[in-house]
């Protein structure tokens, strides 16, 4: 029977799986990765910052007591050997004499790391954020209880690498968290432990409608089957003639006609 087509045109065409992402662009998204709990990230990052302190203050103590007044020992000849210093810069002796505003930006820094550190998720920034809190305050110990006075206090030195400043456990802490930082950030992974990738493009799905109109529309493929119908009516071809009466052979196409008593 036929149907009656209400909806007006492209009723009843199915929608396409896919044709809207198609049309734009897939936007990027975090795909997880091995997470762990806030409290565990918490966790590591205190027990990392206190054991670098206590590494460090052990250390200068020792450099303290072992190579004041002595000649540089040497550990490896010609590339490493312990001599002691004092520094009223940051890190590698730079900016020496900033003693005062060098602290108050370590406490900022502690600070800042200690409320970020609520939010974390992931193990690498844990040791991140530890290696930071350690450094920091391991030479921020030194700045407020060592000579000249609080806040203003030198801190010890005593590993040398030939050609290059002369550091402590603190200082070395602050760069290799900041080399791990570099590297978790190149690879996309947040606080949260989550990695920012982008989503796969989904290939354009193929309207089945465009190549093939009458195989949704059962109306319309009646209608063209009708019409088709008709027109084949129409067309006499090779056919008996409209003028022939029934029972009568049509003459052949194409023979010689003979009338009537012709031999």
């Amino acid at each position: 029977m036929p149907t009656r087509d209400d909806a007006g045109p492209g009723a009843g065409r199915p929608a396409v799986p896919g044709a809207a992402s198609a049309a734009s662009p897939a936007p990027a998204r975090r795909a997880s990765v091995p997470r762990v709990a806030s409290r565990r990230a918490v966790l590591i990052v205190a027990l990392t910052a206190a054991c670098l302190i206590v590494l460090d203050v052990l250390t200068k103590v020792l450099a303290v007591a072992e190579l004041s007044g002595r000649t540089p020992v040497e550990i490896i000849p010609g590339i490493l050997d312990l001599r002691l210093t004092r520094n009223s810069g940051a890190a590698f002796s730079l900016a020496g004499g900033a003693t005062v505003i060098l602290s108050l930006v370590a406490l900022v820094v502690v600070g800042v790391v200690v409320v970020t550190a609520r939010r974390l998720a992931s193990v690498g920034w844990a040791f991140v954020f530890g290696a930071m809190v350690g450094g920091a305050v391991g030479n921020l110990i030194d700045r407020v209880f060592r000579s000249p006075g609080p806040l203003r206090g030198h801190v010890v030195d005593f590993v040398h690498i030939h050609h290059w400043p002369i550091f402590n456990l603190a200082d070395s802490a602050i760069v290799c968290g900041g080399v791990l930082a570099v590297i978790l950030s190149l690879r996309g992974i947040g606080l949260d432990g989550t990695r920012l990738t982008a989503a796969p493009a989904e290939p354009p799905a193929t309207n089945p409608t465009a190549t093939n109109p009458t195989a949704t529309n059962p109306t319309s493929a009646g209608s063209a089957a009708g019409a088709a119908g008709g027109g084949a009516d129409s067309d006499p071809g090779p056919g008996p003639s409209a003028g022939s009466a029934p029972g009568e052979r049509p003459p052949a196409s194409g023979g010689r006609h003979e009338g009537p008593g012709a031999r």
